[in-house]
């Protein structure tokens, strides 16, 4: 068999390719792609499936935007079982949405389009001192986001045509001051109320537990009492500065780069102007827009005739508050601070020139340049330090992109070891120890990276100690690791943790005993109001005034019957005990000043339209067909026990 095989090598190669070709012609790549990713179904829309694993990527982006914005947020939290179903159905919306839109054939002119991108802060930036936009660094920004220009502009365009779906609700939104006040009352009402605790810790003093019992409770929960897998690791990371540190810059390319670059890098040209505006808004009448242009043809001819009144002019007709007792005076400005008819007719004007009625989306303008102030042009030896910089990071980003091929083809390629990719880039292989699968407290760069910690206790990376492919852990930073010792998880010895066992037991029974107590005497008044002993000196609260008490006992105050009082409510407030409340007295809320009236109704009538939002959303849905087919996490009980940890 293995004879013909290497005897009719060819002729193999030609059945195998006939046998593989209709496969790929009937799946595609996509197919066998696809094979790879979780392809359950975890969501459908319109009757279109969403996948495990579009949930998957759109959850790790949101991580990467949080990451990214917030670097020492708690890497648990982020991948928590609440925060990936949140992640879903933020999905979903997102498909509702986007179906409603197509539905309801709701689409974006090129005007608006065009409009928004101006509106844009990273693509202002993007522009050069004459106004146009700089492509080359346009496509570099949307590049490291893994989009072309025209990607990133039908994005837009759908995101804009997605708003228009709730925007006419949230618009509409309305409520009456009445309605508001008589809600904002009810809640805002107070009550005066008494308090009795059973605290735990008191209850637990009173406790001597056996070792028996000890060993039984440590029995009966021995996950509380876990170590958790542990590694020790060596790991590399590539970076732009571990790129950077071997760079060097000759003479003649910092000369080149500063005789190219000199005047951008000098600064922009600003100009002085002043101006007399006749306001008339786009959305005016057109015979008011006339009048307003008449008024400016005038006032025009007048500081024509007497070019030196310009000043006096704009104080007693411009219509512009900020800059008409200054005589118009705008002070200097670069281009992308002025709307664009004022500033291309600024920047085409010479010093003392006055410009014709120049119209723009405020108004009619007449402008005169007052002054000019060309950018000093600094000499290359002023400039050489931050043209090195600069010329360094630029070859660093190019050079980076061809070491990250190395990298990532090294470290699986040979993934016996990190020691081939360092001296190939000559990196340094660093070691860590007691490393969790889970990003430890206080854990920075790739050892806070939850990507990575995966890939480096997966199966494989635990059971081979291969190399773990190379991860993106940040922006213009690759890593990859090794496990070099393992610890699995184990349950640590009932004598190593007798202590803690001690505590937690009682913990556990002090609470069950304050409860137990509190029950009692929560039936006993109930049944003899007047027999009620022992409870707090009385206290008002509300919502608004808590007077530091936990929130439970707070809502537990607010929904007690008060038809008949005294009313009584039990709380129980988990580790730290019982509670009773009894309700003596129910009073209207105090009267607020009109200030406050208002933000509290205004606030109201954003909560009704919320409301209305969420309503209108879910008949979306409804229409839609949305569904989500995975269960929803149940929430984690506020004093769940946690694992003991070496």
């Amino acid at each position: 068999m293995f004879d013909f095989v290497r005897k009719h090598t060819k002729i193999v190669m030609v059945l195998l390719f006939l046998l593989i070709l209709p496969s790929f012609v009937l799946l595609g790549l996509d197919g066998y792609n696809s094979s790879k990713d979780q392809s359950a179904k975890v969501a459908k829309v319109d009757g279109k499936d969403i996948t495990q694993s579009e949930w998957d990527r759109v959850h790790q982006r949101e991580v990467d935007q949080l990451r990214n914005s917030m670097p020492n947020l708690d890497p648990k939290l982020m991948d928590s079982p609440e925060a990936r179903y949140a992640s879903l159905e933020r999905l979903v919306r997102e498909r509702v949405i986007a179906a409603a839109a197509e539905k309801f054939k709701l689409t974006t002119s090129d005007q608006r389009l065009a409009r928004e991108l101006q509106q844009s802060p990273e693509i202002a930036s993007l522009r050069r001192p004459d106004g146009s936009l700089d492509m080359e660094r346009y496509r570099q920004l949307l590049s490291s986001q893994g989009m072309s220009p025209e990607m990133f502009e039908a994005n837009v365009r759908n995101d804009l045509s997605n708003r228009q779906v709730l925007v006419g609700i949230g618009a509409s939104g309305f409520s009456s001051n009445s309605a508001a006040d008589t809600v904002l009352n009810a809640y805002f009402e107070k009550r005066e109320i008494q308090l009795a605790r059973f605290n735990a810790a008191d209850y637990a003093a009173k406790l001597n537990p056996k070792d028996a019992e000890l060993e039984q409770f440590y029995k009966a929960n021995e996950k509380l009492f876990q170590a958790p897998e542990q590694a020790s690791i060596e790991y590399l990371v590539l970076d732009v500065d571990a790129v950077k540190k071997d760079l060097t810059v000759n003479e003649s390319d910092l000369k080149t780069y500063y005789e190219q670059n000199a005047q951008r890098l000098s600064g922009a040209e600003e100009r002085r102007a002043s101006h007399i505006l006749i306001a008339s808004p786009k959305s005016a009448p057109a015979a008011d827009r006339e009048k307003a242009k008449a008024k400016a043809q005038e006032l025009l001819a007048l500081v024509k005739k007497s070019p030196d009144t310009f000043a006096d002019v704009a104080r007693k007709n411009s219509q512009d508050p900020g800059s008409a007792p200054n005589g118009g005076d705008l002070d200097f400005f670069a281009r992308g601070s002025m709307v664009k008819p004022f500033e291309d007719a600024a920047f085409a004007m010479n010093k003392g020139d006055i410009s014709d009625v120049v119209e723009s989306e405020f108004g009619y303008h007449i402008i005169k340049l007052t002054d000019v102030k060309a950018p000093k042009q600094r000499t290359f030896e002023e400039m050489k330090p931050e043209l090195e910089a600069e010329l360094k990071k630029q070859q660093a980003q190019k050079k980076f992109a061809e070491s990250a091929d190395t990298f990532t083809n090294t470290v699986y390629e040979q993934a016996e070891s990190l020691k081939p990719a360092a001296e190939r880039l000559k990196l340094a292989i660093k070691s860590a120890a007691n490393v969790t699968r889970q990003p430890q407290a206080g854990a920075t760069g790739v050892l806070a990276n939850p990507k990575f910690l995966n890939a480096l206790f997966a199966p494989d990376a635990i059971e081979k100690k291969r190399n773990t492919e190379a991860i993106e852990v940040a922006p213009s930073q690759l890593a990859s690791g090794r496990i070099v010792q393992y610890t699995a998880a184990h349950t640590r010895p009932f004598a190593e943790v007798k202590d803690n066992v001690r505590q937690r037991w009682l913990a556990k029974r002090g609470a069950e005993e304050a409860r137990k107590d509190g029950e009692a005497k929560l039936a006993s008044w109930k049944a003899a109001p007047a027999s009620a002993a022992g409870l707090s000196a009385p206290v008002v609260v509300s919502r608004d005034q808590t007077q530091k008490l936990p929130i439970p006992l707070i809502a537990a105050a607010l929904r007690a019957d008060a038809s008949s009082l005294p009313a009584f409510a039990g709380v129980d407030l988990g580790n730290e005990g019982y509670a009773i409340v009894k309700v003596e007295k129910v009073m209207s809320r105090d009267a607020p000043v009109e200030a406050a009236a208002k933000q509290q109704r205004d606030q109201y009538a954003q909560w009704w339209t919320s409301a209305e939002n969420l309503a209108y959303y879910n008949g979306l849905k409804e229409r839609f067909k949305a569904e989500i087919l995975v269960p929803k996490p149940a929430p984690a009980k506020e004093n769940a026990e946690e694992p003991v940890t070496q």
